[in-house]
């Protein structure tokens, strides 16, 4: 190494002491669900060496401070199945928390993730990945909440009865009247919005209706990859208005235009067998096709001009990192694991990124969001009470 790599490789060390990563995306449970059934004996994630691209050492090699643990189930379960099967994974969370509780520090609000810090844990946050997760009922959204989780995204792969996924033929044109009702409850209640997974339609009717800041938990820049699953840039600049962030992640089928037209290719060769990506028979058309068809490789450097570009059409108070680790089977050389964090910020530092700047990236703007997000929440609370109002009153009959 270098002097210029040693000094740099310091300073990044420094920073990360200083402001830890809060990642926006890990699926780190859905993992020990297929795995293992949730059994952290087999899984033991403070020993290390664990098949997945997490464990507690290399977290911490990694410099992450915070983690939103995804409480993801498929799109392929719906109704009373996709609830339970939710509070299943929010339940995984808990006992992985209790479990290992001298490095793990379960956080509901911006002061629980600096009380973290400060006791020398990572802070565990919960979100859910899915508007299937609530059964079109805010009483089940309000639930959620109660149990720790802190953002929803609107869709995953498939549409909801009241919102377009970006993988899925639009039906709503965006939010129905019962969608809107559901984003005007996440900030009632203190739940960030994450607009990750949904159409541009979505992401628009969302960010026109939202009272407090928005987030995007995973995803990257539509202009430097045009995947359905990237914000665009009109939507990044309203994102800037609305005070949120946009957590870059680094899926290579997100971040590579090579991978993305990859992607392309595999979903047209799945159409042409009736299959679309919210079918349960997706993964394994997936895995043959990517057997006999190896996925173009990623790069740090794809990730990196998608932070820099979101900075610069957003601004770098609107900018952060959603890797989605163990969502994906591969990621991009260099950031093949959550070790890879401190190789992403040396190559900004490298590009003429601040270490104020770096801390904006790695934590101060999602801790910035879900504060104002819960000082937003406390206004409203003081101007209205818990909707009562039903997808059947709102969009009529439901099918």
């Amino acid at each position: 190494m270098t002097a210029t790599a040693d000094a740099t490789s310091a300073r990044i060390s420094a920073l990360l002491a200083r402001h830890p990563v809060v990642d926006g995306h890990n699926d780190l449970l859905w993992e020990a669900r297929e795995k293992v059934g949730y059994d952290f004996d087999r899984l033991d994630i403070e020993a290390g060496g664990t098949p997945t691209h997490t464990d507690l050492p290399r977290l911490r090699e990694g410099g992450v401070g915070g983690q939103f643990w995804s409480v993801f189930v498929p799109a392929s379960l719906s109704g009373d199945d996709a609830v339970s099967a939710t509070l299943e994974q929010i339940d995984a969370g808990h006992q992985m928390v209790a479990r290992y509780a001298g490095q793990l520090a379960f956080a509901r609000t911006a002061d629980d993730i600096e009380a973290a810090w400060e006791s020398g844990r990572i802070a565990s946050l919960l979100g859910a990945e899915g508007g299937h997760s609530i059964n079109s009922s805010l009483a089940t959204l309000r639930m959620l909440h109660v149990l720790g989780v802190r953002y929803l995204t609107l869709t995953h792969n498939s549409n909801v009865a009241w919102a377009d996924s970006a993988t899925d033929e639009p039906v709503h044109g965006g939010l129905s009247a019962f969608g809107v009702e559901v984003v005007r409850e996440m900030n009632r209640i203190g739940m960030l919005v994450d607009l990750s997974h949904v159409s541009a339609d979505t992401m628009r009717d969302a960010l026109r209706v939202a009272e407090v800041p928005a987030i995007f938990s995973h995803s990257s820049a539509r202009a430097i990859c045009d995947s359905p699953r990237n914000a665009p840039d009109d939507v990044l600049e309203s994102l800037r208005d609305n005070n949120g962030v946009c957590m870059v992640t680094f899926v290579p089928t997100f971040v590579s235009p090579q991978a993305a037209a990859w992607r392309q290719e595999l979903n047209d060769h799945a159409a042409g067998e009736g299959i679309t990506p919210a079918d349960a028979a997706y993964t394994a058309f997936y895995d043959d096709y990517a057997a006999a068809h190896p996925t173009p490789t990623a790069t740090l450097a794809d990730v990196v001009r998608h932070v820099e570009h979101v900075r610069e059409v957003a601004g770098v108070d609107h900018v952060g990192l959603g890797g989605d680790y163990d969502g994906v089977g591969t990621l991009p050389e260099g950031l093949e694991d959550v070790t890879g964090y401190p190789r992403l910020l040396a190559a900004l530092a490298d590009r003429g990124w601040s270490d104020d700047d770096l801390g904006k990236l790695t934590s101060g703007n999602i801790v910035r969001v879900l504060r104002d997000a819960e000082a937003g929440a406390r206004a409203l609370q003081e101007q209205r009470g818990p909707s009562l109002a039903t997808i059947a009153e709102l969009d009529g009959a439901q099918e």
